[in-house]
Formats: C-alpha cells, structure tokens, sequence
C-alpha cells in the first residue's frame, strides 16, 4: 500500500473540529481503466438480502462496477442473475485500509430511481469479532433514488441501531443526481460532524445519540448501490433498467500532529 502524506489545510473549509491541518493517508482517484484496484478494494458477494430484503445480487463484475473515464462506476442493472431480479456491486476496504477518526470524503454523483439507494459508508473493524450492531456503523452518505435532493446521515450502534439510530438529514435545492457533490464525515475524537457540499448535516457526541458510543476504534469504508429494501421500499415502473453511481474520488485524511 502508497501512503500519500500531503500536508494541506482543512479541506472542509470549516474547521468544525479542530485548528490542526489535515494530512492525507489514503485515496483512489479512479485513474485506471476497467476493473477497480485490488490492492485498495475488495468486493462483497451475494444476493441474501443482506439484512433488509434487497433485491440485488452484488457480483464482481465490470458490468457492476469499473474504472472508467477518471470515475468509479457503481451499476445497479435488472437482469436475472443467481437467483435475483437486479444485479450490482458492494466494495470494501476491509481487508485493505481502516483508520480511526479522520476526515473521510467522497464525491459522488447519485444514481436515480424510485427503490435505487446508493451509500458511502463505514463499519468498525472489529465486525468479524463482535458483530453488528457492535462493532459500530458510519452511514456518511445515504439516499434514495426517488428522493433527488436529500441526503441522509446516521449512527448504528449498540442499543441505537436500525430504526432506533440516530439520523438526520438536509434537503437541498439541487439534483443531487445531475452532477457530482461532496459527501464527508469528520472525525475527532468523541465527535462527529457530516457535510453535503460543506454544509453541516448532522452533529453527534457521547451525549447526543441513541445507544452507547463505539468510536474509539478503527473503520473501514464500504461503496454499494442497492435496489429495493426495508429503507428504500421496491422500484417501480419508472425506474430505468441501469442506475449509475459515479464516484469521482475517495480521500482520507487524518490531523496533522
């Protein structure tokens, strides 16, 4: 693994947490041309429903997600595969990088269609040992597709998980589906703050959260565009046949000593 040491200032502009500058520990650009870069990703396979009754088989191939023309492409398609209705893609840093606290961002263009929800997001990597809720989940992005202008923010953790986590969302006046927005997540510490375009979302502590805080260690970030489930509910006749989520980077960084 490249570790890019970069020494910048608050890529968010805001400062929300601290003085200190940020420094660069991992990125993918999406550079490179057909399948995505095994030394930084890896995929999750399946079709079980994982958990919420969604309806894609997510494969690793080209056809559900690839480098191309300087962007990740994340793509849900209808089609008979393994037993499912739709097919996409779900990839993880699992088993290549996780950090604790940081800035993690993404900029992402959402993909549309009622029952598509795509999410940029992180479990803690202690999930192996402990379990979900457990181990701890960062929802830094979520969305559904029939919703184009709201994203949404959210904490799962013991005793606050599923329909009992903490959550909040912004409404914005752009589509969040034309064109590409940048989603963060900023890290210190006992405190959590998510952005839209650098636009605050949501605020979390100790104090402020359902269940008990288990942000004291590291996590990895995981990319997938689901179809249908509980959160999203099922497409419907409007939805096309392919739905593309376009990921123009993923950048970590940490506070600077």
């Amino acid at each position: 693994m490249i570790w890019i040491l970069l020494a910048c200032t608050d890529p968010s502009g805001t400062n929300a947490s601290s003085d200190s500058p940020w420094v660069q520990t991992w990125a993918d650009e999406f550079n490179g041309t057909g399948a995505i870069d095994g030394d930084k990703w890896t995929h999750d396979l399946g079709g079980d429903g994982w958990g919420n009754n969604q309806l894609e088989f997510n494969t690793d191939r080209t056809e559900n997600s690839r480098q191309e023309d300087g962007f990740l492409v994340i793509e849900a398609r209808k089609e008979d595969y393994q037993g499912n209705t739709w097919t996409s893609a779900r990839i993880t840093t699992s088993e290549t990088f996780a950090q604790q606290e940081g800035r993690f961002e993404a900029k992402i263009q959402l993909p549309p269609g009622a029952g598509i929800w795509p999410a940029f997001w992180m479990l803690g990597d202690n999930f192996q040992d402990v379990g979900w809720p457990n181990c701890g989940e960062i929802d830094i992005m979520e969305a559904r597709g029939q919703d184009p202008t709201t994203t949404n923010a959210a904490l799962h953790n013991p005793g606050g998980s599923g329909g009992d986590a903490t959550y909040d969302s912004l409404t914005v006046t752009e589509d969040l589906q034309d064109g590409t927005h940048l989603y963060a997540v900023e890290w210190d510490g006992d405190h959590i703050a998510w952005f839209l375009d650098e636009q605050l979302v949501m605020t979390a502590h100790p104090g402020s959260i359902n269940g008990g805080w288990v942000y004291d260690h590291p996590f990895f970030m995981i990319l997938n565009v689901a179809v249908g489930g509980n959160y999203v509910g099922a497409p419907d006749e409007s939805t096309p046949d392919s739905s593309k989520m376009y990921l123009d980077y993923v950048r970590v960084y940490e506070r600077q000593p």
